[in-house]
Formats: C-alpha cells, structure tokens, sequence
C-alpha cells in the first residue's frame, strides 16, 4: 500500500511539473482553495509516507539537507511545522539560525551552516539558509555586492561537495503573488494571534519586492544546477502549497518502506501491595 501511494505522488509531480505558459495558465486560473477535510485527509496519508522515510533512513543512514527559501509570509515555516509535526525531532532537525554574532561574522560564510549539516540517518530543514547572502543580504545592505558576487560563484562548488558527500540536497522556493503577500501582512498587523510573525525586517523588505526578484533571479541563474536544482512552488493556496511539496520531496527520496513487525503489548504487572496514597495533591481547574 505505501509503495502504491508512493507511486501516486511520483505520477501526481510528473503530470503537474510539466510547462505552463502564461496563456493557458489564465484561461485555467487557479484552482479553488482546498477544503480542509480534504486537506486532513491528504495530509495524513503524507504523514504515512514521512513516518516511512523516516525509518527507512535510521536503516539506510542516509542522509537528506532540505532548504526552504521564498518571500516573506510565503509560508515556509507552516510547510516545515506539517513537515515535522509526526516525526521524531531526533531524526528531522529544523536549523533557523538567528543574525550570526560577531565571532561568527568573523568566519568564513558557510562556517556556521556545515555544523547543522545531517550525519547518517538524519534529515536537516533549514528554514533560510546559506541563501540569506543572496536574498536578504544582498536586497538590505548587510553584504556589499562584491560578497554577494563571490558567493554566487562559489555556492555551485559548495553544494556539489555537499552532494558529493553522499547528502541529498532539496532546495525549495515558495513563491506567492504581490497582492496575496500584503493580504498575509495585513492580517499579521490585525491578528494578536499573529503580530509576533510582524518584524521591522519585513515592513522594509515589503517595498522592495522587485529587488527581491532581481535577487531571486540571480540566485535562480547561479546556483540552480544538476546535483542541486531550484524547484518552486506557488504558495497562494497554503494547504495545496504544503501538500505538494511534501509529495514532491516524498518522491525525491529513493526509500522503501520496512516491512512492519507484529507488536503485542505485554501483560501489566499486578499492583501486588501498593495503594493510591492519600495525598493532597493540587490538581488543575478544570474549566473545560
């Protein structure tokens, strides 16, 4: 059954990774957004699969580097979450690093990123990653452009020793469109929920959408290569977003599921002599 599945979403990525032109893609228009129900169901036959790969990675010893880039609210972080959310955290490791201190900025670029690196077994999500020199970087003004330059240049060489090294390098970037992403702005502003989400990063970058593309652009030329392809995904519609990149990066990775063991519970030992002690324990308020 979960080879079938598998098979399912290697034929779904064929049929929906091929060309589409501007033309037929607006006589089409977007597909309505998904039902949740629907949404749940798809999302837990995913969760099947992930929980699959994972143990036959703690078999194999392989070793899986996914990085999430994209424009702001573009929905990396809820992507990675639905990712993770049934697996073992030992196994996935999500790797987001903060602003590098001063030592680390005395460091060669990539320095504080090979640390995070998977060893055999493991599966490595960086939400941003070494690509902050290409985006955010660049587009603010924390690198001049010749640094920038510089790393376009190397960052071929650098993810082929990656994947020379047995890693299997996914390098995803979620797109959305300018009007959806002031829709997600707008509601982080509105939402006490949400306005954690709000930095004053993203108010600046917000109206600098075209020298992100510019940068997106360049990145796309420099670094999108045989051993580490980009590969995009629009993410206008969050839930279809995170179900299609789960199904792509399923189909990516070449594991078989383990054959599963017969598991019986063992009989509880008797209570012999003990008691419930009369304590006076402080249990909760029950409100609900």
């Amino acid at each position: 059954m979960a080879k079938k599945k598998k098979d399912e979403h290697r034929q779904h990525d064929a049929e929906t990774s091929a060309p589409v032109t501007a033309g037929n893609e607006a006589e089409a228009g977007p597909p309505p957004k998904m039902k949740r129900k629907e949404y749940e169901h798809q999302m837990r036959i995913l969760h099947g699969e992930l929980v699959a790969m994972q143990e036959w990675l703690k078999e194999s010893g392989a070793k899986i580097c996914v990085v999430f880039e994209g424009r702001d609210t573009a929905g990396k972080g809820g992507t990675i979450r639905r990712i993770t959310e049934r697996v073992s955290p030992r196994v996935f490791r999500v790797v987001a690093l903060p602003a590098p201190t001063e030592r680390e900025k005395s460091q060669m670029y990539m320095q504080r990123y090979v640390t995070h690196f998977p060893a055999a077994g493991e599966v490595a999500i960086f939400d941003r990653s070494w690509y902050n020199r290409a985006g955010v970087e660049r587009v603010m003004g924390f690198c001049t452009p010749e640094e920038t330059e510089r790393f376009l240049q190397l960052v071929p060489a650098f993810e082929k020793a990656m994947t020379d090294s047995g890693i299997l390098l996914l390098k995803y970037w979620l797109e959305v469109s300018p009007g959806e992403q002031t829709r997600r702005l707008q509601s982080r502003i509105h939402d006490p929920r949400k306005i954690w989400k709000l930095s004053p990063m993203d108010l600046k970058s917000y109206s600098r959408w075209y020298d992100y593309s510019r940068a997106r652009d360049a990145m796309f030329a420099a670094s999108d290569t045989a051993w580490a392809p980009w590969f995009v995904a629009r993410a206008e519609d969050k839930k279809r977003a995170r179900l299609n990149i789960i199904s792509h990066l399923l189909s990516q990775v070449p594991y078989k599921p383990l054959p599963r063991q017969d598991i019986a519970l063992p009989k509880r030992q008797p209570p012999g002599r003990y008691k419930e002690p009369d304590l006076p324990l402080r249990y909760i308020p029950t409100p609900f």
